[in-house]
């Protein structure tokens, strides 16, 4: 059974945004390395291995990104802000204001408040209510949390 990837519609266009990019790199790879292979020697032809190696991640990404986006669900907007979902805006409030919005694994990205829906803080939110307290363990802290509004 093939796995399916949960995304919002902009993590959807920022695939695509990075496919299409990534597929305008083949021409000038595949013209770096016929460039050096006529340098001579292949098997220690430095240009000729790195632009390989360039190569097989190009298109080892074109693949990965191709899979996903054939085995995408859209993650739609939440209807209403009773629990706390796949799309879901948390903000919680414990002194501090931390903002997060649940997304699935492909389109995680802490650093910029979107944490993935089987993280140890995603995990702690999904179904949560307005208002509950939420415990969130971390590497450096365990801190309690109240979800202060769901978007």
């Amino acid at each position: 059974m093939k796995k399916q990837f949960h995304l919002t519609k902009e993590g959807i266009e920022e695939l695509q945004s990075e496919l299409k990019e990534l597929v305008a790199q083949r021409g000038p790879i595949a013209e770096r390395i016929k460039t050096a292979r006529e340098f001579g020697d292949l098997a220690e032809n430095a240009e000729y291995i790195a632009a390989r190696e360039e190569q097989e991640k190009t298109e080892g990404r074109i693949a990965e990104i191709e899979n996903v986006l054939q085995n995408v669900e859209v993650i739609k907007k939440p209807r209403g802000d009773s629990k706390v979902q796949l799309g879901s805006k948390v903000t919680l409030k414990n002194g501090t204001t931390k903002e997060f919005q649940v997304v699935g694994t492909v389109e995680a990205d802490p650093m910029n408040g979107k944490i993935s829906d089987e993280s140890p803080i995603g995990q702690a939110l999904m179904g949560k209510k307005l208002g509950d307290e939420v415990e969130i363990k971390t590497p450096t802290e365990t801190a309690t949390y109240k979800i202060a509004k769901i978007s």
